[in-house]
């Protein structure tokens, strides 16, 4: 693979709101088709039935985790080759990007084993169906299992990401979300000659999806022209680079993973109440992803931004990105929330629902949508917090707005009464959001405002060079 190393790079340089736009706007559009293949997804298993939709709705926690290790690790590699590309130093940033793909494969190896090991006893904590056991152990078998073209595929487009690149990771989701689309009515109905398969056939075209991306991005990777090499002749682990990558890589995993958690905690609240509670909570999941991955595409194009100015030492450059971000972010999130507001009918009429599903899933809807804008700010914010190596900081916010307070108070409110559980979102959002104000106003008075001051040289401890 050859590498680039012509030039400024454009995000110490360009104009701030027309930078974001166009390293931000592919990405939310990735995201987009991501979640649109998130609700065609459900559509599509929720016509073979509501038991059906029950089995991949308990098994998406297990989905969540992988996420978590696989987005997460990327996070860290994305976090640290922009800081070093700031720093001007090429050979951290290669020597950055070799250990984020090894990494990726290890962790998809263990995985594969853990997700062959657990499928069945995992769905049958919830669950004393046969039908509904089987569908969902078949399930999480296949999408853990088969699961090595996400891992290595994320890891690369977070790479990308980090050099300021943002269509080549666009094309690399596109191609894995389009592919799945494509794939769900053939696999699971059984057309084109293909055998009806179900739920299972669900699983085959999601893994079919992600691997069909992950051949994208190493052809993408390997003959084209980018800010960062793999050199993996010669590759020797090093555990600073290993401890730079995760410095910020597990608080993020740790914040996907508390998602895992808290689904199954909540499942564990609603299940209480009734099978059509849990998937009016897994509904709700599948939607907000229509609000919530156009931001996350956003803090995807602004976290390269943010490092790569913060290694630079540009504080203006580095708050700019900030409050860009946040004013977008509450564009889309504003949008959601009246769209949420307006047509939860029409939302909960996506998923072929009884009339116990509306009855439940309209007000659970507009309850839940009022922290949209709140999460906006939080999300961002979380974005700076990664992209400036305080990997912790995001940490702590997560577990306050998704496990602290959300399900101890989900949890008293189902004492109430199943309407009255919903009100945790907003609850929750608020405790986080009054946590990261302080946060960022300690990391703004003890870093970020002392950006490009002069400063005596320091001997910097970092990854092997």
């Amino acid at each position: 693979m050859q590498t680039q190393r012509a030039g400024e790079n454009r995000m110490g340089t360009a104009k701030m709101l027309p930078l974001i736009l166009t390293m931000a706007l592919p990405a939310m559009f990735s995201m987009l088709i991501q979640a649109l293949y998130n609700i065609v997804d459900s559509y599509f298993v929720a016509q073979i039935g509501q038991n059906a939709l029950t089995a991949v709705s308990l098994a998406f926690p297990i989905q969540n985790l992988q996420v978590a290790f696989g987005i997460g690790t990327g996070v860290g590699v994305s976090s640290l080759i922009s800081r070093r590309l700031g720093e001007k130093d090429q050979q951290a940033a290669d020597n950055a990007a070799t250990h984020g793909v090894i990494l990726a494969a290890i962790t998809w190896a263990v995985f594969a084993i853990a997700g062959a090991a657990t499928a069945r006893p995992f769905i049958a904590m919830y669950t004393e169906d046969a039908e509904v056991l089987s569908m969902g152990q078949t399930y999480l078998t296949i999408v853990t299992v088969f699961s090595f073209g996400f891992f290595l595929a994320s890891c690369i487009e977070k790479m990308i990401q980090a050099t300021g690149n943002m269509i080549l990771p666009m094309i690399m989701q596109l191609v894995g979300a389009v592919s799945n689309i494509i794939l769900d009515p053939i696999m699971i109905y059984g057309l084109l000659g293909f055998p009806a398969m179900g739920v299972a056939g669900a699983a085959i075209a999601t893994v079919s999806g992600q691997i069909i991306s992950m051949i994208a991005c190493v052809l993408i990777l390997f003959l084209g022209k980018h800010a960062v090499s793999i050199r993996l002749r010669g590759f020797r682990f090093h555990l600073k680079t290993i401890q730079d990558i995760y410095a910020v890589g597990v608080p993020s995993i740790v914040m996907s993973a508390i998602g895992t958690v808290m689904t199954m905690a909540m499942n564990g609240i609603l299940a209480a109440f009734s099978a059509v509670a849990v998937n009016v909570f897994g509904i709700y999941f599948k939607l907000q992803s229509f609000v919530f991955m156009p931001v996350f595409g956003l803090t995807q194009g602004l976290m390269p931004i943010m490092g790569y100015n913060y290694g630079a030492r540009n504080k203006h450059r580095v708050t700019g990105a900030l409050k860009n971000g946040v004013m977008i972010a509450l564009v889309i999130n504003m949008v959601g929330l009246i769209v949420f507001e307006t047509f939860p009918a029409h939302l909960v009429s996506i998923f072929n629902p009884t009339d116990e599903l509306l009855r439940i899933g309209v007000p659970a809807l507009r309850i839940i949508a009022t922290h949209f804008p709140l999460a906006a700010i939080g999300i961002t914010m979380s974005t700076l917090f990664q992209a400036t190596g305080k990997g912790i900081y995001s940490l702590i916010q997560s577990l306050l707005r998704q496990l602290v307070v959300l399900v101890p108070a989900a949890w008293l409110l189902a004492k109430i009464g199943l309407e009255a559980v919903w009100f945790a979102f907003p609850i929750a959002e608020v405790a986080s959001l009054l946590v990261t104000i302080v946060f960022f106003t300690r990391l703004y008075n003890k870093e970020i405002c002392h950006l490009g001051e002069p400063h005596a040289d320091e001997e910097h401890s970092e990854s092997v060079r």
